[in-house]
């Protein structure tokens, strides 16, 4: 039964409809309602879902300087972005005020505080009232994604209290920056959500080396992309199919508990909602002996300084 140091924690993977932000969403939206059907307190997506990672990028000679091929396919990219200012995730964030669920879900953030033409890889946290309480744009993107997605800030560097726990996510490879892990730590985190564009690869040691660093819970939750998604008549897709076999992404969503056990073992190659239920008095068991953030800091040598400041290119003074 639960009790107040449960809960109850879902994780969705699914393939979105690749490059539709409104059927992306519809999609996401079944998904938090199943969730809430089966009790759960937080359902969690992967990076960059809506409207879908930049696949294409490493397929199609993304690197080609001022190729009218992809620049067409980044016009298409940054017009199915989220704005979330526009109100795009406003009925996802009704669902889970209906059902009293809280969400983390990967975005491509369209920001027009930032000129509105650059996509930012953005982790968004609905709380349980259907409130957006943090957008955490991603530090700095990796590898290919570089051609694509914009440098993000520490702004949305945020835990924030869920039942007993402490809840704080970052996006992707984000989660391999020990300072980055660190800022969350000290806050309190004791839940970490690490999301993913998908492959068994990304999570299969690194959600357990959280966990066992953090001594906390740690979710890895994956997408999952096969040719079957993407849509017929989507540009590159032929190019796209033609070097990949099965999957483009496999999955490979899991949850690790405070021991670096799995509570749900790594999924792989297929659509899925993954449930448990996680109890707090786990993580005081595993802090009594290490505790980053607490008994075996010394602030007195070795401080971290975060800036938290939304990053602009301008100042205006009215």
């Amino acid at each position: 039964m639960p009790t107040s140091d449960t809960l109850k924690v879902g994780l969705v993977q699914m393939a979105p409809v690749w490059l539709d932000r409104a059927k992306t969403l519809d999609k996401v939206a079944a998904y938090v309602s199943d969730a809430a059907a089966q009790k759960c307190d937080l359902v969690t997506f992967g990076e960059a879902l809506v409207p879908g990672y930049p696949f294409w990028v490493e397929l199609t000679d993304g690197a080609v300087f001022n190729s009218p091929a992809q620049k067409q396919m980044y016009a298409t990219y940054l017009d199915q972005g989220v704005v979330v200012e526009r109100g795009d995730l406003d009925a996802l964030c009704n669902v889970c005020k209906q059902h009293s669920i809280a969400m983390y879900l990967g975005v491509m953030e369209r920001a027009p505080d930032r000129g509105g033409h650059s996509l930012y890889c953005t982790l968004v946290y609905v709380d349980k009232l259907g409130e957006i309480k943090s957008v955490h744009r991603k530090l700095q993107p990796t590898y290919e994604e570089r051609l694509v997605w914009a440098q993000g800030d520490g702004h949305g560097l945020v835990a924030h209290a869920l039942g007993a726990f402490k809840v704080g996510g970052l996006n992707c490879y984000e989660n391999w920056v020990p300072l980055a892990r660190s800022a969350l730590y000290a806050q309190g985190e004791d839940l970490h959500v690490s999301v993913w564009p998908g492959g068994l690869h990304n999570t299969k040691d690194l959600t357990r080396f959280i966990a066992l660093e953090s001594r906390s819970y740690v979710v890895a939750v994956s997408g999952l992309m096969r040719p079957q998604d993407i849509p017929v008549g989507r540009q590159f897709r032929d190019e796209m199919i033609a070097q990949r076999g099965e999957f483009f992404a496999n999955g490979g969503t899991a949850l690790a508990a405070p021991n670096g056990d799995w509570v749900i073992e790594p999924q792989v190659g297929g659509e899925g909602l993954f449930t448990a239920v996680i109890d707090h008095a786990k993580v005081r068991e595993e802090r009594q002996n290490f505790d980053l953030a607490g008994h075996y800091a010394r602030p007195d040598v070795t401080q971290l300084i975060v800036n938290r400041a939304r990053q602009s290119t301008v100042l205006f003074n009215d």
